[in-house]
């Protein structure tokens, strides 16, 4: 069993920055997939960024390609995401997840929701404009 508990989320405006953290517990952190997803209101839960076990490999959705980092430090039990340039549209609740089955190549960085198993509660960021 793995938990992942959220922090860092609030309230910014446009432009600004924040830095979401997803610790992780319960099971050896080196050996998990990391992604982030989000959750507008009255929308699906949409993937953003996922890396691999040791952090070399990541993949983002298109509308926050240059804008947003996803990094991990191991030795920390913990992931990062780098919120740069905000935007209204992406205020959402934002989860972390962790994969931990292998799926065929150390470099795969799952992007749909199927492919997560352990989900954290969340954390609220809106941004105002």
């Amino acid at each position: 069993q793995v938990q992942l508990v959220e922090s860092g989320g609030g309230l910014v405006q446009a432009g600004g920055s924040l830095r979401l953290s997803c610790a992780a517990s319960g099971r050896t952190f080196s050996y998990l997939t990391m992604g982030w997803f989000r959750q507008a209101p009255g929308k699906e839960r949409e993937f953003v960024a996922a890396i691999n076990r040791n952090g070399d490999s990541t993949s983002y959705t298109d509308s926050v390609k240059g804008r947003f980092t996803v990094s991990r430090d191991n030795a920390k039990n913990t992931m990062y995401l780098q919120m740069n340039s905000l935007k209204p549209e992406d205020t959402a609740v934002y989860y972390c997840a962790a994969d931990p089955k292998y799926r065929g190549s150390y470099s795969y960085t799952p992007r749909n929701n199927y492919e997560y198993v352990y989900w954290g509660q969340g954390t609220q960021v809106t941004v105002s404009s």
